[in-house]
């Protein structure tokens, strides 16, 4: 990439260059020291900070509390339940020394936080009354595995929630993915404008020592899917393990009921990819710091009425957080730029043409539409159109989605499918060894299987046996 090119140098069709410069153009994060670890600029942590808020007050009405466990992990708390343990230990990245000693015990950097919360939790859980517990965190994690990390979609380190739960019985903790998925997809679809797939993943793909887990699946403009937000049901591994056990009403002693569920930085990826375009960043007006920007149009001989008019205009759109572009220096036509690659979602102008006619011109980011307001109407406009943008943004994310799914019933379709860099909706058995072999032959492997099926199943793409559920398929981040 060209650093003394200021707009984006690459089509979305060159997925990797063209996401890259978003990333460092806009000004949303740049590289660290540290390959596969990012540093977040205000632009994207403001975002994140979004998302935590508004998932964070439904986690409150839900009664879940926040808490905060400490980012080291002794080894002995580690391997308690080799199940669950045995799928990140490749991930773990250890801490053996501090100053110049060696630890007595290896301290992994959390990868997860189930091993150090449920020794707590099992301490603090005696009785019936001491549940539901719901306990929250909003913290960082390191995972170190993987080869090829990707600003925002996959990088060692990533901030996200961790919710976990003890219910005393089976049927309550299994009410709670409801509405917890119930949350993710408010958030994802009414904020970040990002439709998905919501369903059970399979036994090969769930969360490691979970009975099940559901997530909500995305599909990028490159052909990959990449699995958002999850809610994972873990029975009593975790409680038998790590010992959680309470005397219930009828004082017997009981293992408890857990659940575990997040939502990481990885949405801004998503979010980001999905909607921009060859002119920078494209945010849904409710994840946008700013909605508006207003971009004076300077003349010497009329410079003080426009500015004056521009500093009223800000004033009356403040609940927009509308900014005021007003340095000097810098030609119009630079600031139109800067505030597109930026993703601004409205941007006004005012000259002394304008000013004469008591008007302004708005131009829209997603479609780049520009209309002349008076500006008596201004506010009404505005809200009117911000809500559109929205929408409008939504439905195009919801076309890209459902336009790239196609029902594949054998191995041929299906294979023209993922080659095609669509999402195949195949019939499936069920069976470990037909999802191996499906990956082996496409790359590809099972998002997830949604809970409404089709009475028709027919036969296993894979094996030709007799198929158990219908499920979406593609390669995936």
């Amino acid at each position: 990439m060209a650093k003394n090119e200021k707009g984006i140098v690459a089509e979305k069709d060159d997925f990797s260059e063209w996401f890259t410069q978003i990333m460092l153009k806009a000004d949303l994060a740049d590289y660290s020291s540290v390959s596969g670890m990012i540093v977040y600029k205000p632009g994207a942590y403001a975002i994140w900070e979004k998302i935590r808020e508004e998932v964070d007050k439904r986690f409150k009405r839900l009664g879940i509390q926040n808490v905060y466990f400490p980012l080291l992990i002794p080894e002995r708390l580690f391997d308690k339940l080799k199940e669950h343990t045995a799928g990140f230990k490749p991930e773990v990245a250890w801490v053996t020394e501090a100053g110049d000693s060696k630890l007595s015990e290896r301290l992994a950097i959390r990868p997860t936080s189930e091993t150090i919360m449920y020794e707590s939790y099992s301490k603090w859980i005696r009785s019936w009354r001491d549940l539901p517990l719901k306990y929250n965190q909003w913290n960082n994690v390191v995972r170190w595995e993987f080869k090829h990390p990707v600003p925002f979609l996959r990088t060692r380190e990533f901030l996200w929630n961790e919710g976990h739960t003890v219910y005393a019985t089976e049927k309550e903790a299994k009410a709670e993915e409801k509405q917890v998925i119930g949350i993710y997809r408010d958030v994802c679809e009414k904020f970040l404008a990002l439709p998905s797939l919501i369903g059970r993943k399979s036994e090969k793909e769930k969360f490691a020592g979970a009975e099940y887990s559901t997530s909500l699946e995305f599909f990028m403009p490159n052909g990959k899917a990449i699995q958002g937000p999850d809610f994972h049901h873990d029975g009593q591994h975790f409680a038998k393990a790590y010992d959680i056990q309470f005397l219930d009403k009828d004082e017997k002693k009981k293992y408890a009921w857990q659940n575990t569920f997040a939502i990481s930085t990885r949405m801004l990826g998503v979010m980001f990819a999905i909607h921009s375009d060859s002119k920078g960043l494209i945010l849904p007006p409710k994840m946008a710091s700013n909605k508006v920007v207003i971009v004076p149009i300077i003349f010497e001989d009329s410079k003080e009425k426009v500015l004056k008019a521009g500093r009223e205009i800000e004033g009356k759109l403040r609940k927009y957080d509308a900014l005021l572009d007003d340095r000097e220096g810098y030609k119009p036509g630079n600031k139109f730029a800067e505030w597109e690659m930026k993703g601004i979602p409205l941007r006004i102008e005012i000259g002394p043409k304008d000013l004469a006619k008591k008007e302004v011109v708005v131009s829209r980011r997603d479609t780049g539409k520009k209309e002349s307001v008076k500006l008596k109407d201004l506010d009404k406009y505005i809200s009117r159109v911000l809500e559109e943008i929205q929408d409008n943004l939504f439905e195009g994310a919801k076309k890209l989605l459902y336009d790239n799914i196609v029902e594949c019933k054998n191995m041929k379709e299906l294979e023209k499918a993922i080659l095609g860099k669509k999402i195949a909706f195949s019939p499936l058995c069920g069976i470990l060894e037909c999802e191996d072999d499906l990956k082996a032959k496409t790359g590809a492997k099972v998002l997830n299987i949604p809970d409404n099926q089709s009475a028709k199943l027919g036969d296993c793409v894979v094996c030709d046996e007799k198929a158990k559920y219908w499920a979406y398929i593609a390669k995936s981040y």
